[in-house]
């Protein structure tokens, strides 16, 4: 069963955050202090921000091999939520300095990364304060 969730709101709710740079994965729980600054920072970069359709696919094979590659941000959740009915137990999203939009993977554990994203497209701000965060 899926918790029917507004796209925005489900990070509240996410119990893990993961950065992956350059392949190698740090985890904070939602007790750290790192985790709340991470959501916060996020919350305030998606805050007016746009969902439109995604502009592809998620292949979950390609996705692994591109974890090892860059900086990523990560979304856990304990349970599975749904937005517009697409199921997920993490978002998993590529980060890059100064980008004004961005995919949202969907991860679930029978099929992976296989499948439609979400897309935010920031209205007006990009993404440098967020990964400058992630990155230090």
């Amino acid at each position: 069963m899926c918790i029917s969730v507004e796209l925005d709101s489900a990070f509240d709710c996410a119990e893990k955050i993961n950065v992956y740079k350059d392949g190698a994965v740090t985890v904070y729980g939602a007790g750290d202090k790192a985790f709340k600054e991470i959501l916060v920072s996020w919350k305030s970069m998606i805050d007016g921000a746009h969902i439109m359709p995604a502009f592809g696919v998620s292949i979950d094979r390609e996705t692994r091999k591109e974890l090892n590659k860059g900086v990523w941000v990560e979304f856990e959740f304990k349970e599975t939520y749904a937005y517009n009915e697409m199921p997920f137990e993490k978002l998993l999203i590529n980060m890059q300095e100064g980008f004004s939009g961005f995919n949202l993977i969907r991860y679930n554990s029978d099929r992976g990364y296989d499948g439609r994203c979400f897309y935010y497209s920031l209205v007006g701000k990009d993404s440098t304060d967020f990964y400058n965060l992630l990155i230090k």
